[in-house]
């Protein structure tokens, strides 16, 4: 992987600027060699939020994630709602709410994590694996920015403590998603998601009569779900277990086996 900075684009002065100093100095020769400024301070990367992590203690973080990735495929099969769906149906909301439902998991069971810099390969493990024809480089890499996301959107659940029965209505706001292309039963959906938020705002007010923002502040930190890509949830979580499997198959296999 190229980890160069890609803040360079703006010509050589910034793609090296301590040859650009050296060699600015010696055109104007405004100082001999003795009076040197070798305490120039030199250009800053802008690129701190891009570069691509991995976790720091993936043999733990990764076992606690697949066990909340299994509790998540079991909650959607133990709806009987979903299961009466068309197949189809199914696979579509799927594939569209597998990763704000695993976050949702995540921020349930309190899985904290923290990540570090991905190493960085060999020139020989390059010239070996031929990168440019390298799958890896098709998939999407986690990044400080995208980590940085995921852990905001975590705390916030977390400063919200919601109860068990409010994770789990919530859960069905976010499985039955009208707006999803190309669903048979998208009016039952509709009626679906209205019914969880309607139980949503029951729960809120029971638990909490006097906190007639809560139910508003559940579902604005819920939107922030969607803003986290399932290419990062996977290949920061599970391409460390699962190596060139494609997640989402997976998903299916588990969720369609009876």
């Amino acid at each position: 992987m190229d980890n160069r900075c890609l803040c360079a684009a703006s010509g050589d002065r910034l793609s090296n600027p301590i040859l650009y100093n050296i060699l600015s100095q010696m055109d104007n020769s405004k100082a001999s060699q003795n009076s040197f400024n070798y305490t120039s301070i030199p250009h800053r990367c802008n690129c701190e939020q891009r570069r691509t992590v991995c976790l720091k203690r993936p043999s733990e973080v990764c076992k606690e994630a697949s066990a909340v990735l299994v509790k998540t495929v079991h909650f959607m099969k133990n709806l009987p709602a979903f299961s009466q769906m068309p197949p189809n149906d199914q696979f579509a909301l799927l594939k569209s709410c597998w990763a704000p439902l695993f976050i949702l998991g995540l921020a349930q069971e309190r899985v904290d994590f923290e990540v570090m810099d991905t190493p960085a390969d060999s020139m020989l493990k390059k010239i070996l694996l031929n990168r440019k024809e390298s799958p890896e480089m098709e998939r999407e890499q986690p990044t400080m920015a995208g980590v940085s996301k995921l852990k905001s959107c975590l705390k916030k659940f977390w400063s919200l403590d919601l109860s068990p029965k409010e994770y789990a209505y919530l859960k069905g706001t976010t499985i039955f998603n009208p707006d999803v292309q190309d669903l048979k039963a998208a009016l039952f959906v509709e009626g679906l998601q209205q019914e969880a938020q309607h139980a949503l705002s029951e729960v809120v007010q029971l638990l909490h009569p006097g906190g007639r923002e809560r139910f508003a502040r559940i579902l604005l930190t819920a939107s922030m779900l969607q803003s986290i890509t399932p290419g990062l949830i996977s290949e920061l979580f599970f391409r460390p277990v699962i190596g060139q499997a494609d997640l989402l198959e997976l998903l299916v296999d588990m969720l369609f086996c009876r």
